[in-house]
């Protein structure tokens, strides 16, 4: 793949990446249940990828919500799931000479113009498909968190550096977000190394299964191996956790896309770290003790679901300081 050049954190930051890699584990506490994740939103219950899905997974009190990005026609960055906008969207009505009507063949005005909400349900007859810029301000009113999905980036020669400018832009690149609140994943393991390379201290994510005997050299660019749970095991997920990833922590497991209880306590039982759904509510509530509610983390959105560290933890300080030094800005 071809990378076109973008410097997001330069200067000190590369040369402290090797401390801050040490010193920024997310993990779970053994003893906690698997984050729940909103698929696409609270897909289960408003239409994928759009504000009503990030305001309903916050409705349900879900901390964490996944989202796919893709790039325009000109070069803006919009929150889709598919490379066509004819599930999702009105567009085969809107622009009925456009076939096959992919995502890359639009500009980001004229998709602008799309019903992405009525295909779901007339209540939501309108709502739009978000850009990136728009979706990231939604969250941060929200105090939601993001796993951000770079989707097909052979697509899209470069998407890297374009979502890593705008997450900075909107302040998603300061010490609070890095350290608490995003991960950015890819089926593309290039494109993963590419995020890993260009801002070392964003925790990143690959989607798949791979074999063991390279878990290794995943391990070196990646925090967190992201399988569908039908190809999990709980050999599989020990395995995982037996390696370091890019930050130091035992690499993580989020599994995908489980939407029953069922499956999800059967994930649960072999270790998985988060749980990625449609329906995160159900998730949560059929791997949580009974009448705790939500698991850990999502008050304040700590990765590894152990709540707020205290002032004391040594390696949140020695985070905070090698930030700080790297001059990687506080944000709100």
């Amino acid at each position: 793949m071809s990378l076109r050049p973008a410097v997001v954190f330069a200067g000190p930051l590369a040369g402290l990446c090797a401390l801050v890699l040490t010193i920024s584990p997310a993990h779970a506490a053994p003893d906690a249940p698997p984050l729940p994740v909103a698929h696409r939103g609270a897909s289960g219950y408003a239409p994928e990828n759009t504000l009503a899905a990030v305001d309903a997974a916050h409705d349900l009190g879900v901390a964490w919500v996944e989202n796919d990005v893709q790039r325009t026609r000109d070069g803006e960055l919009v929150v889709v799931h598919d490379a066509t906008l004819g599930r999702t969207t009105d567009v085969e009505e809107v622009f009925p000479d456009r076939a096959p009507w992919r995502v890359a063949d639009f500009t980001a005005a004229e998709i602008a113009r799309l019903d992405a909400g009525s295909w779901f349900g007339p209540r939501y007859a309108g709502e739009r498909v978000p850009t990136l810029e728009q979706f990231l301000r939604h969250m941060n009113r929200t105090g939601q968190n993001l796993l951000l999905e770079i989707k097909r980036p052979e697509l899209y020669p470069g998407i890297e550096a374009d979502v890593l400018r705008e997450l900075r832009s909107e302040g998603w690149l300061d010490r609070r977000h890095v350290r608490d609140k995003l991960v950015v994943q890819s089926f593309g393991a290039d494109s993963v190394r590419a995020v890993h390379d260009q801002a070392p201290a964003v925790r990143t994510g690959f989607l798949g299964t791979p074999e063991p005997a390279e878990l290794p050299e995943y391990a070196r660019f990646t925090d967190q191996i992201n399988p569908p749970h039908t190809t999990l095991s709980e050999e599989y997920v020990r395995r995982v956790h037996a390696l370091e990833g890019a930050h130091g922590g035992p690499l993580e497991v989020f599994t995908w896309t489980v939407n029953d209880a069922g499956t999800a306590r059967r994930v649960a039982d072999m270790g998985v770290d988060g749980i990625i759904s449609n329906v995160p509510d159900v998730v949560r509530d059929a791997v949580s003790p009974a009448g705790e509610g939500e698991p850990g983390g999502a008050e304040d959105g700590r990765p590894d679901g152990t709540g707020e560290d205290g002032p004391d933890t040594p390696r949140r300080v020695v985070l905070e300081v090698a930030l700080r030094e790297a001059g990687v800005p506080a944000g709100g």
